[in-house]
């Protein structure tokens, strides 16, 4: 999950809480999570990402009852940018003090969903860098985990950290302790992919796991970003990936797909790749015929159409750039996951006016606009000046964000 997954925006670093009792006790004082029933892992390999405090987020409880989803990969958990080995949300909220996200957790589990939250993504400082050892490591992220009361929890290592073998020995290292002092905690381990399945330090990944005797659910690559061009592309690449599973732990074919998964991005790529629910499909179907262990993507945030639905071509973190109605990619998850999603909505692509009035796309409240987007609205075709969303044009007068170009 490459450049998009920007790092989250902040509050300023804390105090370290402890392990253990003491980090329950502070985290409950911090705004902790209500108890949450466990779900069944089906559901946590499903969960797609979504980052609850940056890149526009959407609202997880409406998502819910649009698709019924019940499961979200929160992201990301990394180091403080000052330094340090105590947990935050993109390197600037601190774990031990946070409200937000816990609040966001709090709304999903009251409608009988849950949460897995995501350790490392592209760029920032990962706590494998800079805590000293596996164990302090571990201890970090025990933080969030207890805070939260965490069932399931995602590794994502790629660059810059996992080119580094020490933070990587780290890492799993810490995985292989968390999953021993939290029985039933369902482990992934995500990687870039490449058409061989994973390039050199992917595999020297899962070499530092098999050296130090850890296997977690699954180990996960994201066939994006990479030179791939739809579905072909990533089941060609899943297919690479279950052999090198296979030669480096020793196992079947079945037990190989068994503990593999797929992190995939929709829509249009940071490399301009496209992934439309098509593509989505296919890889659905590839990964539930061989019983592959996870299907998820990158991410909720983006689960919406652009305005234009092409956004003039180019990637964007809060929307997919390819035409789509809301929360379609979620609908894959709920159907790896075994439930069936409701009927898919007709597309979100505002209706043009009648013939005769503008030629334009009518304004609508939800869609996202950027500089040089035209709508029609009250009669009058409208130029966006800048970025906006839900904001009526006419009802700003001339400093607003909408510049009135006349009648149609």
């Amino acid at each position: 999950m490459k450049r998009l997954r920007a790092l989250l925006c902040g509050a300023a670093t804390a105090a370290l809480a402890t392990a253990g009792l003491s980090a329950f006790v502070a985290g409950r004082a911090a705004g902790a999570t209500s108890g949450a029933t466990a779900l069944s892992n089906r559901w946590y390999a499903a969960a797609p990402y979504l980052m609850p405090l940056d890149n526009n987020p959407p609202n997880a409880a409406a998502i819910m009852d649009a698709t019924g989803l019940k499961a979200f990969q929160l992201a990301f958990v990394l180091a403080p940018n000052g330094g340090g080995c105590s947990p935050t949300w993109g390197g600037t909220a601190p774990v031990s003090s946070d409200t937000a996200v816990a609040g966001v957790i709090d709304s999903i589990r009251a409608k009988g969903g849950d949460v897995s939250v995501s350790a490392g993504g592209y760029g920032g400082t990962k706590l494998g860098q800079n805590c000293s050892d596996a164990a302090s490591t571990a201890a970090a992220y025990q933080q969030a985990i207890t805070k939260y009361q965490l069932k399931a929890i995602d590794f994502d290592l790629e660059e810059p950290e996992y080119e580094n073998s020490t933070a990587i020995a780290h890492e799993i290292g810490a995985a292989k302790i968390l999953q021993q002092n939290n029985p039933g905690l369902y482990v992934s381990v995500t990687t870039a992919g490449t058409a061989d399945g994973t390039g050199w330090f992917g595999k020297q990944m899962l070499n530092e796991a098999k050296a130090q005797g850890f296997v977690p659910n699954n180990f996960s690559i994201m066939p994006f970003d990479g030179g791939f061009s739809g579905a072909a592309a990533q089941t060609s690449a899943l297919t690479n990936f279950n052999s090198i599973l296979q030669s480096t732990f020793g196992w079947n074919e079945a037990t190989a797909y068994a503990h593999e998964g797929f992190s995939g991005m929709n829509g249009r790529s940071d490399s301009g790749e496209y992934f439309r629910q098509a593509d989505f499909q296919t890889v659905l179907d590839y990964a539930t015929s061989h019983g592959m262990d996870r299907f998820t993507f990158w991410s909720l945030n983006r689960d919406r159409q652009c305005s234009p639905p092409d956004n003039n071509g180019t990637t964007s973190g809060t929307c997919s750039s390819v035409a789509q109605a809301d929360w379609d990619f979620a609908k894959y998850s709920v159907t790896f996951a075994g439930s069936t999603p409701p009927p898919t909505n007709p597309p979100t692509t505002p209706p043009t006016s009648p013939p005769g009035t503008c030629s334009v796309a009518a304004w609508s409240a939800s869609a996202v606009y950027t500089k040089g987007n035209e709508v029609s609205h009250s009669g009058h075709k409208w130029l966006a000046k800048w970025w906006t969303q839900n904001e009526e044009p006419g009802t700003t007068g001339e400093w607003g964000v909408w510049q009135d170009e006349g009648t149609c």
